[in-house]
């Protein structure tokens, strides 16, 4: 039996701003609810980072509110002021300290936001429709956006972004993904207005690109080394009337031609399958790939536990893959697929291994707690 060759994973890779990765693996964004009461980032977060950062050739952080009004997660760190710049550069300087390239994730939780998290606790949204949630029932109602409101989270994404670029940060991703505000906007089930920020699609498109444009505006102001700007985007919605691939397909086309320098899929299931919108079968993240023809770089994430499920998902042409719950269970993931190890690799999180994992209380908690996440070691 010949011996697989997995140095496809191992290869850098370098971006057309001239910026190099050493390796095809980033470590995907994922809350920890770790950080302090005023939003800044904890030493048990930067220890959990530190941990993850020796392997992965790029690390986007857990998404950092740009609005006050914008906070969706306790233990969420903040973007949304110049006070945090400190904690800002600790984070940066700790994940590119050992190694990887730093990415900042950008966000507005929109309609998601628990209002006790909130300063007058009243969620926002593009209209005031209540999100589908997945036990059933709906949530809290959000109150819809005004225009001036609107132009205001837009320049909080810019000010967010040029933090990320005085705290030494190489890059940020805007996360237009997981039903935040950015998808709300361009989802039909969530945005019902009939101005100049909803009602046809491409009415929809106007505040996800109005906020792309804005950072880019920041980046190309103040960045005076190589800055990556990337996007997520999840692809369809269950909700009726929601996001179908049609409509993905739309938004691939519209981000393609805005000089980003990275999409981001977001799936639970790399090889998960589409349900409405296209008439091509195969899993969405394939028809993805081709509708976005090599314009740009395609980050792909879902499941992918071993270093044969990674290899398999580069395969599909995609130009890196995303670990998040891999480099929890295992944080020397990429250091074993280097080493010949990676039949060492851990696919289920040890119940026994908190401390040589580093992932602090509340985050452990979370996986602990939550049945699904996580595959658990028997």
């Amino acid at each position: 039996m010949s011996k697989t060759d997995y140095t496809p994973l191992l290869e850098s890779f370098q971006f057309k701003t001239g910026f190099t990765l050493k390796n095809r693996v980033v470590m995907a964004p994922m809350t920890n609810f770790s950080s302090l009461p005023d939003g800044s980032v904890s030493d048990e977060e930067v220890a959990y980072y530190i941990r993850r950062s020796k392997g992965a050739g790029m690390v986007i952080t857990a998404c950092v509110y740009v609005s006050a009004g914008g906070k969706g997660f306790p233990g969420e760190f903040g973007a949304d002021k110049d006070e945090m710049l400190p904690s800002l550069r600790k984070l940066a300087a700790a994940i590119k300290g050992e190694g990887a390239k730093a990415i900042l994730q950008i966000f507005h939780g929109g309609r998601q936001c628990p209002p006790e998290l909130l300063p007058d606790g009243q969620a926002v949204s593009a209209s005031n429709v209540p999100a589908e949630l997945p036990s059933g029932g709906n949530g809290p109602i959000p109150r819809a956006l005004s225009e001036a409101e609107i132009l205001s989270i837009i320049s909080d994404f810019g000010e967010a972004t040029l933090r990320a670029i005085t705290a030494g940060f190489d890059g940020v991703e805007i996360h237009g993904a997981n039903g935040y505000l950015l998808q709300q906007f361009f989802s039909p089930h969530s945005n019902t207005r009939e101005d100049r920020w909803g009602g046809s699609l491409e009415k929809r498109l106007t505040f996800p690109l109005a906020v792309v444009d804005e950072v880019k505006r920041v980046v190309k102001e103040h960045a005076k080394t190589p800055f990556l700007l990337g996007y997520r985007f999840s692809p369809e919605e269950p909700e009726t009337p929601g996001i179908t691939m049609a409509e993905t397909f739309a938004l691939i086309d519209a981000l393609s031609g805005r000089g980003l320098d990275y999409l981001h899929v977001s799936l639970m299931d790399f090889w998960s399958l589409p349900r409405r919108g296209t008439e091509d079968s195969r899993p969405r993240m394939e028809q993805i790939v081709d509708r976005v023809a090599g314009k740009l770089p395609v980050i792909g994430v879902g499941s992918l536990y071993s270093a044969d499920d990674a290899l398999k998902a580069l395969q599909t042409g995609i130009a890196l893959v995303a670990l998040g719950r891999p480099l929890l269970i295992d944080p020397d993931w990429v250091q074993k697929v280097a080493e010949g190890r990676q039949t060492e690799i851990q696919t289920a999180l040890d119940l026994s291994a908190q401390s040589t994992l580093v992932i602090p209380n509340p985050l452990w908690g979370a996986l602990t707690h939550t049945p699904g996440w996580l595959p658990i070691k028997a």
